[in-house]
């Protein structure tokens, strides 16, 4: 059977550039399409590898701290400075403060991105989690040893949850777990990182509940550990997962 969707099509829902209402559509099309499957999960790769391959140039502490002499220096002899000159440094600072803000913006959307396509390499994939139960005392267990820290899992039964499995999935090229809840047709993931300054500044500016790339997410940190939760559903049931979460992860 040949697939009709543009390949441009995958790219662009990827990259969160694709209506709500056609995005829809297009995750239903990924579920039952095998071509297009795999075409989103060489992209979703593509794209960890970039952000993993940009994280490794990063300004050594010798530049930071040269670069730190040189703004003293510069504000040495801006005691000395004619009046005139004052206005266009306010500018310029002024360019440089909308600077630094655009850059913790791009960093919170890539990680945001990076959330929602771990969430779609999850649905496109064949085999979408490691350890297939809807046991949490079977789930639980089966990460020890695998990732650095311990977390709880809820109790689902009695609730519209259902736990489906777990894989081990990486974040800023750190391991932690990723868990699939299903709610009646929708796919849930609950993805466990441990916390650390980079990502606590990384999703600083990020609000606790927030629309990307077609999925709702809900973010927070507790106990040292960083949680989302994303997924197609409606808010509220994003934000219900969530408490549930929260209650045994305090």
């Amino acid at each position: 059977m040949q697939c009709d969707l543009e390949p441009m099509k995958l790219a662009a829902y990827l990259d969160g550039e694709v209506p709500e209402a056609q995005a829809a559509a297009v995750r239903s099309h990924i579920a039952g399409c095998p071509a297009c499957a795999a075409e989103v999960a060489e992209i979703v790769s593509l794209k960890r590898s970039l952000l993993e391959a940009r994280g490794h140039f990063v300004p050594r502490a010798e530049l930071r701290a040269r670069v730190m002499r040189q703004q003293m220096a510069a504000k040495k002899k801006a005691r000395m400075m004619p009046n005139w000159l004052w206005p266009a440094l306010a500018t310029v600072a002024a360019m440089l403060m909308i600077s630094v803000a655009w850059m913790h913006y791009s960093q919170r959307a890539d990680a945001l991105s990076e959330v929602a396509d771990l969430h779609v390499n999850m649905l496109s994939s064949a085999n979408p989690v490691d350890v297939v139960s809807t046991d949490r005392h079977t789930v639980k267990p089966w990460f020890a040893g695998r990732i650095p820290f311990a977390f709880n899992v809820p109790e689902f039964a009695g609730s519209d949850f259902a736990l489906l499995g777990g894989k081990v999935a990486y974040f800023d090229q750190q391991p932690g777990a990723q868990l699939l809840v299903s709610m009646k047709q929708h796919k849930i993931s609950v993805l466990i990182f441990k916390e650390s300054p980079e990502m606590s500044r990384t999703f600083a500016a990020s609000k606790s509940t927030e629309a990307r790339n077609g999925f709702e997410m809900e973010t927070w940190s507790s106990g040292g550990l960083r949680f989302v939760v994303t997924g197609d559903t409606e808010p509220a049931s994003i934000t219900k997962l969530a408490g549930m979460l929260r209650q045994v992860n305090p």
